[in-house]
C-alpha cells in the first residue's frame, strides 16, 4: 500500500471503531429515560436489555458467513443500518410504552452492534498485517472515545430533557450515515476463488483448538472488562465504606488506565511480542485485583485500579489480532473469538451477583484474579503462526 491509501484505511476503521462506541453509550446514557418511560421496575429493565445480548449473540456468529461471502465493508454497513433501525424503534416504541416493541428495538440493535463490530475487526486485522505492525489496540482506545463522546452528548440531551426518540434518532443517524462512508474506504481485501480455498474458508471455526483458546483467554480478558464496568464503583462503596461518587471516579480511573493501556500496547506488542505481553498483563491484571481487594487503604487501591485497568486493556484486541493471522480464515475465526469473549458480559454480572451474596461485592472481585490464570496459560495461542514471536 501507498503512505496515503495506508492512512486512509487506517483512518477509515478507526472511524467506524469510533462511531461503533458513539451509538454504544447513545442507547445506554438514556437508560434511566428507558426505565421511566417504560415503568419498569430494575429486574424488569435487566429482561429488557437482555434483548440486546441475544440479538448480539444471533449477529457474531453469523457475520463470519456474511463476510465470507459479502465482504467486511458490506456487513459494517448491514450492522450499522440495524443499529439505526434498533435505535429508532427503541426510542419510539418506548415513548408508546410497548415494552414488547421497545425489546425488538433492542435485539435489532443487539443484532446490528454484533454484526458491525465482527466486521470491522476482522477489517482492522487487514489493516494491521498490510501496515506490518500492532495498530488493533488503538482501534479500540477509538471505541472507548466514541463512548466518551457519546456519554457526554446523552448526558446533555438527558439535561435539555431531549425526546428519547429524538436523541436516538438524530445522533444514530448520523453516526450510522459516518460509518457508511467509512466503510466505503475500507481497502479491498482479496476473495480465494480456488474451490480447496473456499473450502477451507467454509470449514468451521468451532472445531480448531488454536481458535477455542485464543477465545477462552478472550473470555478471562473480557471477564476482567466487563466485572470493572458493572462492580467495580459498588466494590469500592461497599467494601472501603466510600462515597457513592468516590466509586464512580475509581470507575472513571478504569477506563482510563484501560484506554492508556490501548494507546500505548502496540508499541510494546511490536517490542516484545504477544504472548509474553499478554502473560504479564494477566499478571498485571490479576495483581490489580488483589490489591484492590486486600490492600484497605485507598491511595493502594488506586494503583490496583491502575494495574488492573493496563493488564485488560490488551485482551480482546491481542485476541481479535490473532485470530486473524490467516486471512483465508480470518472472518469465521474472529467470530467465533467475539462470540466466546462477548460470553464473559453475559454470564460475567450475574456469576459475581451471586458469589457477592456469599462472600461480599469487593471480594467476589476475586473471581478474575483466578479467571487470569487459564488466560495466563492460554497466551501461547496468541503466538502470531509461522512466526517467532520476539
Amino acid at each position: 500500500m501507498t503512505p496515503s491509501s495506508a492512512t486512509t484505511a487506517r483512518n477509515a476503521v478507526a472511524a467506524t471503531f469510533a462511531l461503533n462506541g458513539l451509538c454504544f453509550a447513545t442507547l445506554v446514557s438514556r437508560v434511566p429515560d428507558l426505565r421511566g418511560s417504560l415503568e419498569l421496575s430494575n429486574g424488569g429493565l435487566g429482561l429488557l436489555l437482555l434483548s440486546i445480548a441475544v440479538g448480539s449473540m444471533i449477529g457474531m456468529p453469523a457475520s463470519g458467513f456474511l463476510i465470507q461471502r459479502y465482504g467486511e465493508g458490506a456487513v459494517v454497513r448491514l450492522g450499522a443500518w440495524m443499529v439505526l433501525l434498533g435505535l429508532g424503534l427503541t426510542g419510539l416504541l418506548a415513548t408508546a410504552d410497548s415494552e414488547l416493541g421497545a425489546a425488538v428495538g433492542l435485539l435489532c440493535y443487539g443484532f446490528g452492534t454484533g454484526t458491525w463490530d465482527v466486521g470491522m475487526n476482522v477489517e482492522g486485522a487487514t489493516v494491521e498485517r498490510m501496515l506490518g505492525r500492532s495498530i488493533m489496540p488503538r482501534f479500540h482506545a477509538g471505541w472507548s472515545f466514541g463512548t466518551f463522546t457519546g456519554a457526554g452528548l446523552g448526558a446533555l440531551a438527558a439535561a435539555l430533557a431531549v425526546p428519547l426518540a429524538v436523541h436516538y434518532l438524530v445522533i444514530g443517524a448520523l453516526a450510522v450515515g459516518a460509518a457508511q462512508v467509512a466503510s466505503y474506504r475500507y481497502p479491498s481485501a482479496g476473495r480465494a476463488t480456488d474451490q480447496a480455498e473456499d473450502a477451507e474458508a467454509t470449514r468451521s471455526a468451532w472445531l480448531e483448538p488454536r481458535t477455542l483458546a485464543i477465545g477462552l483467554m478472550v473470555l478471562s480478558f473480557t471477564l476482567a472488562e466487563g466485572a470493572a464496568n458493572d462492580w467495580l464503583a459498588l466494590s469500592l462503596v461497599d467494601g472501603y465504606d466510600a462515597r457513592h461518587w468516590v466509586g464512580v471516579v475509581g470507575f472513571a480511573t478504569f477506563v482510563a488506565a484501560m484506554t492508556t493501556g490501548r494507546l500505548v500496547g502496540p508499541v510494546v506488542l511490536d517490542r516484545f511480542g504477544r504472548a509474553p505481553t499478554m502473560l504479564v498483563s494477566a499478571c498485571a491484571a490479576s495483581a490489580g485485583v488483589l490489591v484492590v481487594v486486600y490492600s484497605g487503604v485507598a491511595v493502594l487501591a488506586v494503583v490496583g485500579i491502575v494495574l488492573w485497568g493496563l493488564g485488560a486493556a490488551l485482551g480482546f484486541p491481542v485476541g481479535i489480532s490473532a485470530a486473524s493471522d490467516d486471512p483465508l480464515r480470518a472472518a469465521r475465526r474472529v467470530a467465533v473469538v467475539s462470540t466466546i469473549g462477548y460470553g464473559a458480559f453475559l454470564a460475567g454480572p450475574p456469576f459475581l451477583g451471586f458469589v457477592g451474596n456469599h462472600v461480599g461485592t469487593l471480594h467476589s472481585l476475586l473471581v478474575i484474579a483466578v479467571a487470569m490464570l487459564p488466560a495466563a496459560v492460554m497466551v501461547t495461542a496468541v503466538r502470531r503462526t509461522g512466526l517467532a514471536e520476539g
